[in-house]
């Protein structure tokens, strides 16, 4: 076991795939030189060289295009977007060419194409820099998309998804960028797109992702010393989502909260409510309650605290559930 940041897990995970397989090909803006500009590359360019770790144009269509066209010719590249918010000129080829390929060929081609996209909010920026657009892509078929909460994650997380024949889109929450965690180097724990209870629980679950899996946490942590026993459910991956992990919780404690940092509007919550209710209806004591961001464009730093979900927001959901 070795202790590590997420961001030096993701280093270390990309590093290890480079060694291990010479079709291994990073592209992005700054991701060379400088080693990005949260440093997840950091040193890859000196090891490995520029042709492959390639210090991109800034046209993020231009990225996606060329991986796409790589991943073509047998190679598995690695486009890093540099912050969530510039994805958007790329949306197209993800969404129209990327997540299509393997369907349109009937199987012929494959496209390994991995898209790391630092995402959300909590580092004092704006829009564009603090976006969470998770929701957009699981809207397309043909994406898978997996974001870790913790180092141990982040090391093996990265490896599976350019191991991966499907286009992958690896949400990093770039928060968390620097918080510590136990690796095993050794083997990974789990399925990539299965999730996982990271605390257990009886009396209530609340499903949570990426950023927020911390704070989830700490509320259930908090909520503890008021005599309730919360599970958190680390969901993982967000297309495809693990049901039955979260419907076997909800059986078990008939109470759930889903958080994350987007807008409860349009968001991956509302999913899996929908989801719940159809399959564990007759195990509900309460509704079930979303906990995320206000409908509206990314607030200035200023402000950003009372838009991100937060412990206190968490808590005031769980007495709104236990109050049933």
């Amino acid at each position: 076991m070795t202790t590590m940041t997420i961001a030096k897990a993701l280093n270390s995970g990309l590093r290890k795939r480079l060694e291990e397989d010479p079709k291994t090909l990073l592209m992005g803006e700054d991701i060379g030189r400088l080693g990005g500009v949260y440093r997840i590359t950091d040193g890859l360019q000196k090891d490995f060289g520029a042709d492959r770790v390639i210090d991109s144009p800034l046209a993020e269509s231009g990225i996606i295009g060329t991986s796409i066209g790589l991943a073509l010719r047998g190679y598995r590249p690695v486009a890093e977007i540099q912050f969530d918010g510039f994805v958007f000129p790329g949306f197209n080829q993800i969404t129209t060419q990327l997540a299509k390929m393997r369907a349109r060929s009937e199987g012929r081609l494959t496209v390994p194409v991995v898209i790391r996209i630092p995402y959300g909010g909590g580092i004092g920026s704006i829009e564009h820099h603090s976006e969470s657009p998770e929701a957009l892509f699981a809207h397309t078929a043909g994406l898978r998309i997996i974001t870790p909460s913790n180092a141990q994650d982040a090391y093996w997380m990265i490896q599976q998804a350019i191991e991966c024949d499907d286009p992958v889109i690896v949400f990093e929450p770039k928060r968390r960028y620097w918080l510590k965690g136990e690796v095993d180097t050794e083997r990974p724990t789990l399925d990539p797109f299965s999730a996982q209870v990271v605390r257990p629980g009886t009396q209530a679950t609340i499903v949570a992702y990426g950023p927020l899996v911390p704070v989830a946490l700490a509320a259930a942590e908090a909520a503890e010393e008021e005599g309730y026993s919360v599970e958190v459910v680390d969901l993982r991956s967000i297309s495809p989502i693990d049901f039955d992990t979260v419907v076997a919780s909800v059986e078990k404690t008939g109470r759930l909260i889903v958080t994350h940092e987007a807008p409860t509007f349009g968001g991956i919550g509302g999913e899996i409510a929908s989801r719940v209710a159809e399959r564990a209806f007759l195990s509900l004591e309460a509704p079930v309650l979303r906990v995320g961001g206000f409908h509206m464009p990314y607030p200035v730093a200023k402000v950003e605290e009372d838009y991100l979900p937060n412990i206190d927001k968490l808590l005031e959901a769980l007495d709104r559930l236990f109050s049933y």
